[in-house]
């Protein structure tokens, strides 16, 4: 059996010409990194944005992650092939880039599976056009000219011990979480503590992604917190004037990427924040562009409907040409079972009765994106050791629900896997049923959009707030931001803030251990629970499985 990476290889790749031409995209709006990528220059992305064309707009998420893994990017990949080259609508694909750091670590490559891929593979997961790195050295660079100005002048009396900028590395490394510079001598700078994100977690990912040009992204650079005076003043980058140099590092970033997928369907690849510790979301500027190019967008949001899903629709899709017009909910036969027992060990034997207990999660995914307002229909992504019996209970359970699902099989036939459920995807979007109602009001203060997201999302009885996150929630108040959306940052294995709680857990608390401002990205990042910024390294990481010969070919990214 084939590996991703030899199925991806061995795949025919056409010049992006040819591909950036199915769309309406000349040789002239590219500015190309060899013959298989290319960036879309700004006169190209002003042009396609003034037209007054919007295609459907299609969103897909999933269940609770699992050991066992639901597949959602195969299946994003894998239905844009199949309404585009099996039903022949013009179809453009949005995705995150992949960070490299789990490309290292726990999960391998992140570009699709099987015939359903998005190429070139290794240059996706690996160096791609240098976004991710341009993005670390801009995160490092500002975190440099901060230290710098407390060390030159610091006329403002920024208090070294009140800074909140991080810095930054696409690097799993958790001995970086916690770490002092300036020690030393007096010439190193001044000492004092600092830590490290990994690059997809700092504020600067998520302002890349919701950035609508180069002038809001100097304003939304100039809007960061930088930290609090010894007075207790909160200090911006503008007030340093930074923001111009930090947005010279970042403007070629800013311009999103052209690929395709094995099957030549046109894939714009931009910006990747975590949906735990982010807001999941590929960049504003890719998938506005996607809208005006096509006539149906796939875009994915990370985890399941309670991060991505929950973000994209009360916070990303804010920020869009146009709202969803349907979502799609990616489930498997084995995650489910996984749901129930909490174990991988027998996921290949037929379990009626633990597939019927695992689809309480199931059930919530697909009716928290219902009450949105949105139409819903599961994909259950077919894995060869499914019996018909499962999956006929399955689709069973959910179309009980008054919800349709469709078995696709995607990863081993390609579009040809699932062209009814394609059908079925776009009779969805075309419903003129989509009016997507909020979690929560743009005026509500930051607590009781944290209720209303607990309440109706995660099903929590009630919220706690430990001692820190009722001061900097008082805090938020002073300074009169306690009306931004709020991103909760939550693990992706449980609807409650505990990992080991899986299935549809009830009556339970939220515990709130902080609230952070992310003033240029435009919302207020809740903690939860046991979240980290920094990954680890496992003890087998991907990397003892990576390697390359001495003609470049690369192998292990699965």
């Amino acid at each position: 059996m084939k590996t991703d990476i030899q199925i991806a290889q061995e795949a025919q790749i056409l010049p992006i010409n040819e591909i950036a031409a199915k769309v309406g995209l000349t040789k002239a709006d590219l500015e190309p990194y060899g013959y298989d990528k290319a960036k879309i220059n700004w006169q190209a992305i002003k042009r396609v944005q003034a037209n007054d064309h919007l295609g459907k707009l299609i969103l897909v998420t999933s269940i609770s992650p699992t050991p066992a893994g639901e597949g959602k990017s195969t299946m994003t990949i894998g239905l844009g092939d199949a309404i585009n080259n099996q039903l022949h609508q013009k179809t453009v694909i949005a995705l995150r880039e992949p960070s490299m750091g789990p490309v290292f670590g726990l999960k391998g490559g992140a570009t699709g599976g099987g015939q359903a891929q998005i190429i070139p593979m290794e240059d996706i997961n690996l160096h791609f056009t240098g976004d991710m790195h341009a993005l670390t050295a801009a995160i490092d660079t500002l975190a440099a000219l901060v230290d710098n100005y407390i060390y030159q002048q610091n006329d403002l009396h920024l208090d070294p011990d009140k800074i909140f900028l991080k810095r930054g590395i696409d690097v799993n490394d958790r001995s970086l979480r916690q770490v002092t510079v300036g020690q030393g001598s007096k010439f190193n700078g001044i000492e004092h503590k600092s830590s490290f994100a990994i690059t997809v977690a700092n504020e600067l990912m998520a302002i890349l992604c919701l950035a609508t040009d180069i002038n809001d992204l100097k304003k939304r650079i100039g809007a960061m917190l930088v930290g609090y005076t010894t007075t207790n003043e909160p200090v911006y980058v503008k007030q340093l004037g930074f923001q111009g140099a930090i947005a010279a590092l970042l403007s070629n970033a800013l311009k999103p990427n052209l690929v395709q997928t094995i099957e030549y369907t046109p894939a714009l690849v931009h910006g990747g924040p975590f949906a735990n510790i982010a807001h999941g979301a590929n960049s504003v500027i890719a998938t506005n562009l996607a809208l005006h190019l096509s006539d149906y967008t796939l875009t994915e949001a990370g985890f399941g409907s309670d991060l991505g899903g929950q973000k994209f629709m009360d916070f990303v899709s804010t920020k869009l040409d146009k709202k969803p017009d349907a979502s799609v909910v990616v489930a498997t036969v084995r995650a489910l079972k996984y749901q129930a027992e909490g174990s991988t060990d027998n996921l290949d034997q037929e379990n009626l009765s633990a597939l019927r207990s695992g689809f309480k999660n199931l059930e919530r995914h697909m009716n928290n994106m219902r009450n949105y307002d949105v139409p819903v229909i599961v994909l259950i992504n077919r894995f060869a050791t499914d019996t018909q019996a499962e999956l006929d209970l399955l689709i069973q359970l959910v179309n009980e629900q008054g919800i349709d699902a469709k078995v696709v099989d995607y990863h081993e036939q390609g579009s040809k896997g699932g062209i009814e459920a394609a059908q079925a995807v776009v009779d969805l979007a075309n419903s003129g049923k989509s009016s997507l109602t909020p979690t929560y009001q743009a005026m509500d203060d930051v607590k009781t959009k944290i209720a209303k997201v607990a309440k109706n999302i995660y099903h929590a009885t009630s919220v706690d707030y430990s001692e820190k996150a009722e001061r900097d929630i008082q805090e938020l108040e002073k300074i009169g931001k306690d009306k931004l959306p709020v991103i909760i940052a939550k693990t992706q294995y449980s609807f409650t803030d505990n990992a080991k709680l899986l299935g549809a857990p009830t009556d339970f608390t939220l515990h709130v251990k902080g609230a952070s401002l992310r003033n240029g990205a435009g919302f207020i990042v809740i903690t939860t629970g046991h979240v980290l910024d920094m990954p680890g390294l496992p003890k087998h990481p991907a990397a003892l499985d990576i390697d390359v010969d001495n003609n470049g070919k690369i192998s292990g990214l699965f």
